[in-house]
């Protein structure tokens, strides 16, 4: 009999549901279910619909059932620095309120009232990023104190979704790294910080490695779609999973995690909280059993989902890096700008950005398309330079990870400016991730390295030069 397992991955813009089998070595992927996701406007504020996300997994999982290739492990994993605060009955105490909602703003400057910017990364060594949960905290404690008092849990996104399948509480470690609120020596909870933040310290759930068992579904949960099944942590945090699906065992691979953000690194096996690292603004992630994910932020493909929604969806991904490479318009924008967070309009703010600078103002959808691939480009160049100057390494290949792998104009582009040897693929590597971490668990690979070694195999990875 089969063994699947079930990848749960929730991104800004879309959720799916995975089921993963290894035949003859060979990694098998079959998406079983995919749903749209978004923020909404609730009360004044950005925020997710939890209860909606749970019902997709449920519909997931019930589509699996009907199939008959029901899973035996499941995990999920979101986007990071979200969170949910539960009260003593595990209701939820107000919204669960997105990283890009406006209630963040100036909070940084009240967290640096009680710790400096340079020591706040000297002892978490996590970039400096307005939405970090660190941030979001301080948002509620000073618009909404009654909420932090009468809180029993926090949970990240992940974490909410784990104890809503199992009934069991726990805070997943790469996921609690994003918070900018654990200590990458102890790999915990930094009680010291919260407690000077003035958070408190009860709400925060023992910390739990990818590969730990949260036992079996609810019996609710179990009732309701027909069988049961084992939920084991993987990289909950996505990036953490992606980065599990880089086809390479080779020491500082750089890779890029390609999707909604792109986040260009290495992995590392222990963390730089140094001023140098500081003043370029990297973070130290956790990782799978203990790495570190040495890496930079960059906006990245938000802002050609945003152009593309603009358009109405008239032209696919695809059809846009094909316009792109048609276009003349050689404008660059400055990725990082908080500008591009969350602009009512992209292209207008694209093209304000051009005006201030000087620049050529694009005015097709070609134009924006190719100021977009190429500012990414560029940018991934300049991380490239911090990087080989701070790891003191130079890099020979560049594996690009996630659905921006399958973005082969701007993987032409990236070889140029990097001139390094692009490795794509592949395109759902947080899910490769997510995966491999429940078959490490159910010892169907002996070690990562081995896990790692099966990727290339089955799948499709492109070369660019």
């Amino acid at each position: 009999m089969d063994k699947y397992h079930a990848a749960v991955d929730i991104g800004a813009s879309s959720g799916r549901l995975i089921l993963g089998e290894v035949n003859n070595g060979i990694i098998n992927l079959e998406e079983i279910h995919r749903f749209e996701n978004g923020l909404n406007e609730e009360n004044g504020h950005l925020c997710w619909d939890t209860q909606y996300l749970f019902g997709e997994i449920l519909t997931g999982l019930k589509k699996c059932k009907a199939i008959g290739k029901t899973p035996a492990t499941i995990g999920v994993d979101t986007w990071g620095v979200d969170f949910v605060l539960l009260d003593e009955n595990d209701v939820l105490i107000g919204q669960a309120v997105g990283y890009r909602d406006s209630r963040n703003k100036g909070m940084d400057e009240e967290v640096y009232k009680i710790i400096s910017e340079a020591d706040l990364y000297a002892r978490t060594g996590i970039q400096k990023a307005i939405y970090n949960t660190i941030y979001q905290l301080m948002a509620v404690k000073r618009q909404n104190p009654n909420q932090l008092e009468n809180a029993k849990a926090l949970l990240m996104m992940p974490d909410y979704m784990h104890f809503l399948l199992t009934g069991k509480k726990a805070s997943e470690y790469t996921i609690a790294t994003t918070s900018q609120l654990i200590n990458p020596n102890t790999k915990s909870w930094d009680y010291e910080l919260i407690d000077m933040l003035g958070y408190p310290k009860e709400v925060f759930q023992e910390i739990k490695v990818p590969g730990t068992s949260l036992g079996n579904l609810r019996k609710e949960v179990s009732e309701e779609i027909g069988f049961d099944c084992e939920v084991i942590l993987p990289g909950s945090h996505d990036t953490a999973s992606a980065v599990l699906a880089v086809p390479s065992n080779e020491k500082n691979t750089l890779y890029i995690s390609s999707g909604t953000w792109s986040l260009m690194g290495v992995e590392a096996m222990k963390p730089d909280c140094s001023k140098e690292s500081h003043a370029l603004n990297f973070t130290n992630e956790g990782g799978y059993n203990y790495r570190f994910r040495y890496l930079k932020n960059i906006m990245g493909l938000w802002m050609i989902q945003n152009v593309k929604k603009e358009l109405e969806d008239k032209y696919s991904f695809v059809e846009l890096c094909q316009m792109a490479e048609n276009s003349d318009c050689d404008s660059i924008v400055d990725c990082n700008d908080i500008v591009f967070l969350a602009p009512e309009s992209m292209m207008m703010a694209v093209s304000a950005f051009c005006t201030t600078t000087g620049q050529k103002v694009p005015k097709t959808a070609a134009d924006y398309a190719r100021v977009i691939y190429r500012s990414l480009a560029k940018c991934y160049k300049k991380t490239l330079e911090e990087i080989e100057s701070i790891q003191k390494v130079k890099y020979k290949t560049l594996y690009v990870v996630g659905g921006g792998s399958n973005a082969a104009y701007l993987n032409e582009l990236t070889a140029y400016e990097t001139n390094l040897t692009v490795s794509a693929g592949p395109a759902e590597a947080t899910a490769i991730g997510n995966i491999l971490v429940q078959m490490l668990a159910k010892d169907e690979y002996e070690s990562l390295e081995e896990a790692r070694g099966a990727i290339g195999k089955s799948f499709d990875i492109k070369i660019y030069n």
